[in-house]
């Protein structure tokens, strides 16, 4: 990777004690990635983790409080909510996590191709997404989803389109910027093919602007999908998926039970605040945090 972007990051003297400010930013960072790195893993092994089968119901066990059998108690079917919970793991991360990569790749490729060439591919890919940016993701997934039917194939692909904007402006800007480094103008003049400096040097630099996007967007895109859900648009019932938990217990709290939403509801908003922190924290890691 040239140094050309990114300033390189300095290397700590032995005995040179970081700033009480450092050391907290960093320790919010690392537990932040350990809670994404703990809900990763429920989402892989939840299947195998799960006390009881997330959909096994028992009516003669509905809506019980917290017990040593069920730990986060059950809801209005007699259903496990830990179970659920952890199953639901898996559908609740997958979807915004096929978002965030589809996005990612395509609009880091569009962005490319536009810092790159520049001229009318610039400013038509520039004018096509604020066509594209001034539809709210949330009402184009329900658009798509009401016009396709209930699912999370429609929701996910409205989503991918609508984020794509948000990653495609914030890396051209920065890939413009590089494009125009006397580096790469030596590069040129060497006879290195566009292919190459795009590999070995464009793409490495504006890698870490890319990752921090990414995380950040996984906050959102979960949001997002959760409220599909949570409409009725997306996951389908018996799926234990958190935004369709939250909506399935909605009822059962104005009963005085509100275990099933709220759980659900945490669950989503840990991982959210986990990884709008753990994207912060890069930020200030891989794009030049001085202090």
């Amino acid at each position: 990777m040239t140094t050309a972007s990114f300033p390189r990051t300095i290397r700590r003297l032995p005995g040179v004690k970081r700033p009480a400010g450092r050391r907290r930013r960093d320790g919010v960072l690392l537990g932040a990635g350990c809670v994404v790195g703990l809900f990763v893993l429920l989402a892989a092994l939840g299947p195998l983790l799960a006390p009881h089968d997330p959909n096994a119901v028992d009516p003669l066990n509905v809506n019980s409080a917290s017990s040593s059998a069920h730990l986060l108690g059950t809801d209005d079917t007699g259903r496990d909510i830990l179970s659920r919970v952890i199953v639901g793991a898996r559908a609740s991360l997958a979807a915004p996590a096929v978002i965030v990569a589809v996005s990612t790749t395509l609009g880091t490729l569009l962005a490319l191709a536009a810092a790159w060439f520049g001229g009318w591919l610039d400013r038509f890919v520039t004018g096509v997404l604020d066509v594209v940016f001034g539809f709210p993701g949330l009402i184009m997934a329900v658009l798509v989803a009401a016009v396709f039917g209930a699912g999370l194939v429609a929701p996910i692909v409205a989503l991918s389109i609508a984020y794509l904007p948000l990653f495609t402006r914030v890396v051209r800007a920065a890939a413009v910027k590089e494009r125009n480094l006397p580096y790469i103008s030596a590069l040129l003049l060497l006879g290195a093919s566009t292919s190459r400096i795009w590999l070995r040097h464009l793409l490495p630099n504006l890698l870490p602007l890319v990752l921090v996007q990414a995380t950040i967007g996984f906050g959102y895109a979960l949001i997002d999908v959760a409220a599909i859900s949570f409409l009725g648009l997306g996951s389908r019932p018996p799926d234990p998926e958190w935004g369709l938990m939250v909506a399935n217990g909605a009822p059962s709290i104005l009963a005085g039970h509100p275990q099933p939403a709220l759980f659900a509801g945490l669950a989503i908003l840990v991982v959210v605040v986990a990884f709008n922190l753990l994207g912060t924290g890069l930020s200030r890691r891989l794009l030049g945090d001085r202090t």
